[in-house]
């Protein structure tokens, strides 16, 4: 088992596996693209190829591994937008000995974590593994049910996903400096005050950012601002924490227009020191914020970065985020990227092998930091160690 407060049990925990079937969460929501023939294809396999140092573990012990995975949002009823054949598709060359059922949310049993769902998911099953690291802070069936009714455990990514984040939670480095990022400040409060507790500097970016500069009084144009959260800003930023916060901004003019959903861009755009004009929305960091990062991270003996600097899908607004990301790469500490677009910032520019941990999970990645724990650990920490009768065939 993986020591300390998080302690889940691992697959050397497992009876034998001989002859065994394993039902294997795995957490292959991956992008899907259509080709120019038609057909669906899996545009990155990362996390599929992820998987596979577990799915290879239990075949060298004689496991029978069926797979299951959630699959975009098909709301409980079958929609061949989502069915898992491209997925099969991959997995097929990848690993061709193992099964992998159809989109558990086909099923309203899933998200509804139905018993009677989690029965007929297990059924014929002696053994769970989950390695569904992405999927652990829903307490949805196939996640929460299955431990209780047959021996469990994390597989090889869940385990070191616990292992990184539980340590940096626990246990960092210092100094340990955090980079929080993205559009929506509500929806990361409580994963910053939890942040407070454990880092020595937070760093704060992205469209979040501005309702932190409108709690400090500053002009921001027309920047996204959450009106509702500007009490709750204020109260962070006086809670005696270091924060960094951008200092100049890459912003569009007015009547501009951004370069997503197939829109075009369009309008003025220049940077901005200290305040940014009435009318105009500052969309990335500026030079010199980006420069005050890279002297945070200079001397980090721990980094976790999650979330843009930015609107960096428009290469208009890209700069910060690179240079926040340049700047992780270049660090000599711990570097743990907590998933979402992060990892797709780290991929664009190339520097996926200069991170010493790029997690599959955003939004499990913040909960663990903020909870300190996940309903789909807590599960596989009451599993049974033995297999039931019923199920083993003995």
């Amino acid at each position: 088992m993986i020591s300390g407060r998080l302690a889940v049990p691992v697959l050397e925990d497992l009876p034998p596996l001989e002859n065994r079937s394993v039902l294997l969460r795995a957490d292959f929501n991956v992008p899907v693209a259509t080709a120019p023939d038609g057909t669906r294809v899996v545009a990155d396999d990362f996390r599929i190829r992820s998987t596979l140092p577990t799915i290879e573990w239990l075949l060298a012990r004689g496991a029978r591994v069926t797979a299951a995975t959630h699959f975009g949002r098909p709301k409980g009823a079958a929609d061949r937008r989502y069915d898992v054949a491209p997925i099969a598709a991959v997995l097929a060359q990848l690993a061709p000995a193992v099964e992998l059922m159809e989109n558990l949310r086909f099923d309203p049993g899933e998200e509804g974590n139905d018993e009677a769902f989690t029965r007929r998911l297990v059924a014929g099953h002696d053994c769970y593994v989950n390695d569904a690291f992405g999927a652990s802070h829903r307490a949805h069936a196939s996640i929460v049910g299955p431990p209780a009714l047959l021996p469990s455990a994390a597989g090889r990514l869940l385990a070191r996903e616990v292992e990184v984040i539980g340590g940096l939670i626990e246990d960092p480095p210092h100094p340990f400096v955090a980079i929080v990022g993205g559009a929506k400040v509500g929806d990361k409060l409580g994963v910053l005050r939890a942040l407070s507790r454990h880092v020595d500097t937070l760093v704060v970016g992205g469209g979040m950012s501005y309702t932190f500069l409108r709690a400090m009084g500053r002009r921001i144009g027309e920047s996204l601002v959450d009106e509702a959260h500007v009490a709750e800003c204020r109260s962070l930023l006086e809670s005696g924490i270091e924060m960094v916060l951008p200092v100049d901004f890459v912003a569009l003019g007015p009547g501009g227009s951004l370069a997503l959903g197939g829109h075009e861009a369009s309008g003025e755009v220049a940077e901005f020191e200290g305040t940014i004009p009435d009318g105009w929305e500052s969309c990335d960091i500026g030079p010199r914020s980006r420069a005050n990062i890279a002297e945070v991270l200079s001397t980090a003996g721990a980094v976790l970065w999650n979330g843009p600097m930015g609107v960096f899908e428009d290469d208009r607004f890209r700069g910060g985020t690179r240079a926040v990301c340049e700047a992780v790469a270049a660090c000599r500490g711990f570097t743990v990227v907590g998933g979402g677009d992060s990892v797709a910032a780290v991929a664009m520019f190339g520097l996926e092998s200069a991170m010493d941990h790029i997690s599959t999970g955003g939004g499990a990645t913040l909960e663990l930091v903020e909870n300190g724990d996940l309903p789909g650990l807590e599960a596989l920490r009451r599993s049974p160690r033995r297999p039931p009768r019923a199920a083993s065939g003995s």
